[in-house]
């Protein structure tokens, strides 16, 4: 996790995970520059449209969430909140 958080294109990832994190970089830094081609790269390597979709859809929720969060000072939750939330959604779900 180390290797592919400091660089995806030199960790141990597999070529198919690459090309997709490829996608998401470009998506994420240069969302106006992605094109036809990026996508065919990624459905090359084996990433199915649904897939994609749902890769981007979840950047762009968490790119949202972190422009929301640092634009209005929300804070984030202490490390015990986080094994609290864990620890009821893994014996609870997520219906009370």
């Amino acid at each position: 996790m180390r290797a592919a958080l400091s660089d995806f294109r030199t960790s141990p990832l597999s070529e198919r995970e690459k090309a997709l994190f490829e996608l998401l970089e470009k998506a994420n830094q240069s969302t106006c520059e992605l094109r036809q081609e990026d996508v065919d790269r990624a459905k090359a390597a084996g990433w199915t449209d649904e897939a994609l979709y749902d890769a981007i859809t979840v950047c762009a929720l968490f790119n949202f969430y972190n422009v929301w969060i640092d634009g209005t000072g929300v804070h984030d939750m202490p490390a015990a909140a986080y094994d609290a939330s864990g620890h009821r959604l893994a014996t609870e779900g997520y219906a009370r």
